[in-house]
Order: C-alpha cells, then structure tokens, then sequence
C-alpha cells in the first residue's frame, strides 16, 4: 500500500484536496469558506487532469525534423486546464462580488441566518 502511494502520489494528493474542498462546501455556513472549498475543489480537478496526462519518458509533442519518435506528452489536458482555471477565476470573481452584495443587503454571510432572513 506504502508503494502504491508512494508511485500515485499526485492521485492521492487529488482525493485529499477534493474531499476537504467538498468538506468545506458542505459543511461551512459562511459563503466566503464556501467559495474557499469550491475552489480547492477545482485545484483538485485540475490536478488530476495534469496527474493523469503524465507520460513515463514522454517528450513534448513537437516532432522534430529528423522525425524522430518516442512517446509524446498530449497537451490537450494542460490546455484544457488552463482554460478551467481562467472559468475558475472568474467564477470566484462573481460569487465574492454577489457575497459583498448579500453582506451589503443583509449584513451577514451566515447562510442559515439568511435562510431565516428569507423566510420571513
């Protein structure tokens, strides 16, 4: 068990990320921790794509000249990344701008207190 976590390490650094930031989403009744755990949860996600598109001995996928072969690193995985991390960011961006509206509104970001707040 000690070998496989020490050759998997990335995948169980992934679980350990995802199932705190999963922890936290659920958990927490402060949207700020809230948005905090969504965005381990993302890094999470991103790690595993990353972990995942690894290649023992893999080059980049730029074939040389002399057409030489091996096995080649995909980078589809490091774009699509990319591309989440920026969504990721953005997403971050609006839930902080829709909290400092609700605390701006309500005067709090305790969300069973604006459930009651509903409520009424």
């Amino acid at each position: 068990m000690i070998e496989l976590l020490a050759t998997r390490w990335a995948y169980a650094t992934f679980v350990l990320v995802m199932v705190t930031g999963l922890y936290m989403m659920i958990a927490n009744s402060n949207l700020v921790k809230k948005v905090i755990g969504l965005n381990l949860f993302q890094s999470a996600v991103f790690l595993f794509f990353i972990a995942s598109a690894y290649v023992e001995g893999g080059k980049p996928a730029i074939v040389p000249p002399d057409g030489g072969g091996g096995p080649y690193v995909s980078p589809l995985p490091h774009v699509i990344v990319l591309t989440a991390i920026v969504v990721g960011v953005s997403l971050t961006a609006v839930a902080l701008a829709l909290i400092v509206r609700i605390h701006n509104e309500y005067g709090t970001v305790d969300e069973s207190v604006l459930r009651e707040v509903s409520d009424d």
